[in-house]
């Protein structure tokens, strides 16, 4: 029987978040809650995909104690840019770690300590909560945020002589932060043969999940943003540098067929951009995000996911929304570097298609092949369904995390 801990997670996205990391970092605490773990969080204000704090907390102080159930939650309300610069996301990054040390005084004994990246500076918070209390530190890193930025280019802001001196700085500072750690781990094998490069400790393997119970063609209603009888294309996540965007708008250029819906479903720094270039197309159709409830309904009532990654992006993220878009039971088209973990989840699976050699008429093409041949698309589907409930099924997942909770 495992012994129950007190547990302290620090990380900037958490509750009311549904998506990407919040979601993640809320489900990890709610089990960890039902398994009788004592779980404090170290969080900001409620903020992403939209870069803006939540019009409910707004007008909250600055320092905000809140309960989830069992869980205390201590918020500091951080400086979000409504525009996300390179050096805008710096101070955003650091105002949150500066701003949480009050919050870490409170925290009076822990057993774990675990700090979710980003931020890579919160590892700070961690590691002097640490030394004062005695308890063991895992870093969990769901993004290796400074190689993203790099190669993204999203420090296209930063001078050209001044970049690689900015850059070499903050790649020092995130290794002396991981020698910090006691464990490091990480969501993905591309990522973890990264990890060793800047962690010299104990590493471990902790993919992301999905909650294949919510996630269920079988009992899903059509969504109202996915009702029409053409053959539905869905982006449902993030809008942001991330996604290969300039490959999308080609895509749309090179469609003529009318029987073809394209629907975007999210919000992100690139958002407004997107939106004023899809405004001329009458097939393409935008949407904001959908409440974690609804999105069941959403994935499932599309017919293709699709989702665009810049080649660049190899081995610092593995998209969360990759096991949901699986999960729903249809074939998703991805595009990415050839040597991307994404490439191998779907290779592995035979659950979707994934293209490195990437032109918009290689995409027209393989999304009309789909559309032609229904029952290799249904084939497809549920290649994908079968491989996540055998290896990403959230019980599982978490309960492996749990038994390593000791460390």
């Amino acid at each position: 029987m495992i012994k129950k801990k007190e547990i302290t997670l620090i990380g900037v996205n958490f509750y009311p978040e549904d998506t990407a990391i919040g979601l993640y970092s809320t489900q990890m605490a709610d089990y960890f809650e039902k398994q009788g773990h004592g779980i404090n969080i170290i969080t900001g204000f409620p903020y992403y995909p939209q870069w803006s704090i939540r019009e409910e907390y707004c007008s909250k102080p600055k320092y905000l104690k809140e309960k989830k159930g069992n869980i205390n939650i201590l918020r500091y309300k951080q400086y979000v840019p409504i525009k996300p610069t390179f050096f805008k996301r710096v101070i955003h990054l650091l105002d949150f770690t500066f701003g949480s040390f009050f919050n870490i005084r409170k925290i009076k004994q822990t057993d774990i300590i675990i700090v979710v990246v980003p931020f890579t500076s919160a590892i700070l918070l961690g590691w002097l909560l640490k030394r004062r209390t005695k308890a063991k530190l895992w870093v969990h890193i769901q993004d290796f945020e400074f190689d993203a930025a790099l190669q993204t280019d999203g420090s296209n802001t930063v001078i050209k002589g001044v970049k690689k001196t900015v850059f070499n700085l903050l790649f020092a500072i995130e290794e002396y932060l991981f020698s910090k750690a006691d464990v490091a781990s990480t969501i993905s094998y591309t990522m973890l043969e990264k990890l060793k490069t800047k962690s010299k400790g104990k590493i471990e393997y902790f993919p992301n999940w999905v909650d294949v119970n919510k996630i269920n063609p079988k009992n899903h209603s059509i969504h109202p943003y996915l009702t029409s009888s053409k053959y539905k294309i869905l982006y449902s996540g993030n809008i942001g540098e991330k996604q290969d965007w300039n490959l999308f708008m080609n895509m749309l250029d090179s469609f003529t067929n009318e029987e073809i819906e394209i629907v975007v479903v999210g919000d992100g720094a690139k958002k407004e951009w997107l939106v004023n270039r899809i405004k001329k197309y009458t097939f393409v159709k935008y949407f904001p995000p959908v409440p974690f409830d609804e999105l069941s309904d959403l994935l499932c009532s599309a017919d293709l996911h699709i989702l665009f990654q810049k080649q660049s992006v190899v081995d610092t993220v593995m998209p969360s929304k990759l096991l949901g878009m699986m999960a729903s039971s249809k074939p998703s088209l991805v595009t990415g570097n050839i040597n991307s973990e994404v490439r191998k989840v779907l290779t592995e699976s035979n659950g979707g298609i994934y293209k490195y050699d990437i032109s918009a008429e290689s995409i027209v093409f393989e999304i009309k092949k789909l559309f032609k041949d229904r029952n290799a698309k249904s084939g497809i589907g549920c290649n994908a369904r079968k491989y996540v409930v055998e290896k990403y099924a959230k019980d599982n997942i978490l309960s492996k995390i749990e038994k390593k909770i000791g460390l």
